[in-house]
């Protein structure tokens, strides 16, 4: 099939092309991301395939139809940024990666729990500069401490694995509760609940209508003072002016995020040279207890390349009308 890439960086060029010797798709890389100015672009291809911040709703889709596009294929796992009703409406289907290396996530949690803590990212700057004084890099022991888990799908269960490993005491929520949750001895119990005995809340929940801004005034007020909140799931689970009041009245002691809301004029994109002019974002990178990475726990080359071998073999089967095992339903 000839499938055109938008938001198309290096390394996506880098995996897919090697893995595509597999499959023999035709496949052009756009750097521009996909929206209603740039949906033109994907004249002549049979299917597209998109990222994370690319802008696939109704108009989009239409344009895409229009132009002859018969799949979109998301080279990720989320897909709040999908119009599926206009999509069903338009016979054009979507296909995800629904777990590319849920270890990839998982870990980079924990490299922002433990930065966080024990204050590495501080630490490196001052030896830099021949300072070695501790003062203002104390942690605390991850053994024994409670930590919170909102999601408990693949990462979410992984996360769970590697806590355990610290010694923590793990307390989840979900919609349902799990067998391989209960093996793990996750205690399954509700939000209250949670926001009021962890230490740590990690976000591992997909954004839906549900999820929107799950952590907001109210949530943050039940949590225990000076609680690690952790994101590595979707940036609008997070009320960012809430979790700002959080941070300044000291209720959130720690705030680690891989996401953010309004990231798509932000991340993938080097941004050194400009001004940057979100207020929301530039407040949050004000506070010395909040550490912020681009989007990139999933950027491991294990990831990268289930992630180029499943969006292919999606492709190639809706190419040889086989079932589409990772399609999403609306």
């Amino acid at each position: 099939m000839n499938i055109t890439f938008f938001n198309a960086k290096p390394y996506d060029h880098e995996f897919f092309v090697e893995i595509n010797q597999r499959y023999g798709h035709q496949l052009r890389f756009l750097e521009v991301p996909l929206n209603a100015s740039t949906a033109l672009l994907a004249r002549g291809a049979e299917g597209v395939c998109v990222f994370v911040n690319d802008v696939v709703d109704a108009e989009v889709l239409h344009q895409l139809a229009t132009n002859g596009v018969r799949l979109v294929a998301l080279r990720c796992a989320g897909f709040n940024n999908v119009d599926l009703k206009t999509a069903t409406e338009l016979n054009l289907p979507v296909v995800r990666v629904p777990a590319y290396s849920p270890y990839a996530v998982a870990e980079h949690t924990l490299a922002l729990i433990l930065t966080l803590n024990r204050k590495t990212h501080r630490t490196y700057n001052r030896v830099r500069e021949g300072n070695f004084a501790l003062t203002g890099l104390m942690g605390f022991d991850l053994h024994g401490r409670t930590v919170g888990l909102i999601g408990l799908g693949a990462i979410g269960l992984v996360t769970a694995r590697i806590l355990k490993g610290f010694g923590c005491r793990v307390l989840g929520y979900d919609v349902q509760f799990s067998a391989a949750a209960k093996e793990l001895g996750i205690e399954f119990t509700d939000l209250p609940s949670l926001y009021a005995q962890s230490d740590i809340i990690s976000l591992h929940c997909p954004l839906t209508p549900h999820t929107y801004h799950l952590i907001n005034e109210e949530s943050i007020a039940q949590m225990k003072d000076g609680v690690m909140l952790i994101n590595t799931s979707r940036g609008a689970l997070i009320d960012g002016r809430a979790v700002i009041e959080g941070l300044k009245c000291e209720k959130i002691a720690y705030l680690g995020l891989d996401v953010y809301e309004e990231e798509g004029d932000l991340f993938f994109e080097d941004m050194s040279g400009k001004v940057i002019q979100d207020d929301v974002f530039m407040r949050l990178l004000s506070f010395n207890n909040v550490l912020v990475t681009g989007h990139q726990a999933f950027f491991t080359a294990d990831a990268m390349h289930n992630i180029a071998h499943i969006t292919l073999q999606n492709i190639t089967d809706f190419e040889q009308g086989k079932p589409l095992a990772n399609a999403v339903q609306p």
